[in-house]
């Protein structure tokens, strides 16, 4: 068994050096680590480079600025492990991570995908968050699963996405079959790609922490609008890729597609762009009737200054 991890980056000089050590500080040690570099501007080259000559494990590939899912992609397509793991450039791992992915897959050897828990950190890497499982509930479900494979994954990742992609510990066959991170999608890309493993594979998530991941101002998830218009995008192709299987899990895929089209009219309304609000809740009628999309629908065709004033009523 050979392990490869893949670090994609983006002008992270701050923060390269610290994910990598992290890697390199296992227990048990990765097989290769391999560093894509999406066009940074910034010293990371360097940095990186200057690590590289340290230790025989790092790959440095450079490209042209193309996002996150293109890097991943790279990565995946140039490891010679056939597990793979990912970390982001801004964040890192406690030195057991691989360890215990390694005891549960010795307990269940099916599983092709192994998630964890998380914890959230400041810039400085103090920690705001000690178990983001915890945070949404989902902490107990996972000690009582023990690393066993979960049933109804599908079902339970549409209604709460629980895999962090910087704990995940991926069968690289997995991957390419799945076709990789989807490049078209900036955010939930993950999500994404989780689904459509879940779909024919068996998936665990440990209770332990996995990673800490840093909160700082270029994070990308603090992009509201963005990230729910690509969550359109996540549940149209999981709707389509995953109907079967949802259905056989209770879940109707127009349902998921139809509240995602409402949380993004909602937003457009809470910005005050009402026209817009208007055409995505309409959107969202068209899918699957329901009476919150209905009625901000029905309240976008009054005067902006009427809806305004009641907005100030709540």
């Amino acid at each position: 068994m050979k392990i490869s991890a893949v670090i994609p980056t983006y002008n992270n000089a701050a923060f390269i050096t610290e994910a990598i050590d992290s890697i390199l500080a296992q227990s048990h040690p990765v097989d290769e680590i391999i560093v894509v570099d999406d066009g940074s501007s910034d010293h990371s080259e360097a940095l990186i480079k200057a690590i590289a000559q340290k230790t025989d494990k790092l790959t440095y590939i450079k490209q042209q600025n193309q996002g996150p899912s293109s890097s991943r992609n790279r990565g995946i397509e140039a490891a010679s492990g056939d597990w793979i793991a990912f970390l982001d450039a801004d964040d890192r791992w406690p030195e057991d991570k691989i360890a215990l992915q390694l005891v549960a897959l010795e307990r269940e050897p099916s599983l092709q995908l192994i998630a964890g828990d998380m914890a959230e950190t400041d810039e400085q890497g103090n920690v705001l968050i000690e178990s983001m499982l915890a945070k949404h509930q989902l902490l107990s479900q996972f000690q009582t699963l023990k690393g066993r494979p979960l049933n109804n994954a599908l079902t339970a990742l549409v209604n709460k996405n629980f895999i962090p992609t910087g704990t995940v510990l991926v069968k690289r066959s997995v991957l390419i079959e799945a076709g990789g991170f989807n490049p078209d999608i900036r955010f939930g890309e993950d999500l994404e790609l989780w689904a459509k493993i879940a779909c024919h594979h068996p998936i665990t998530c440990l209770p332990q922490r996995l990673m800490y991941r840093r909160q700082h101002g270029a994070n990308a998830t603090q992009n509201t609008g963005p990230m729910l218009e690509d969550l359109v995008k996540v549940m149209t192709s999981i709707g389509h890729y995953g109907a079967e299987q949802l259905q056989r899990q209770g879940v109707k895929p127009t349902t998921l597609l139809a509240s995602a089209l409402t949380d993004l009219g909602y937003w457009h309304f809470s910005q005050g762009n009402y026209r817009q609000a208007r055409n995505v809740f309409a959107s969202s009628l068209k899918v699957q009737i329901s009476k919150r999309a209905f009625l901000y629908a029905a309240t976008c065709l009054l005067p902006n200054a009427l809806i305004r004033k009641l907005k100030t009523l709540k």
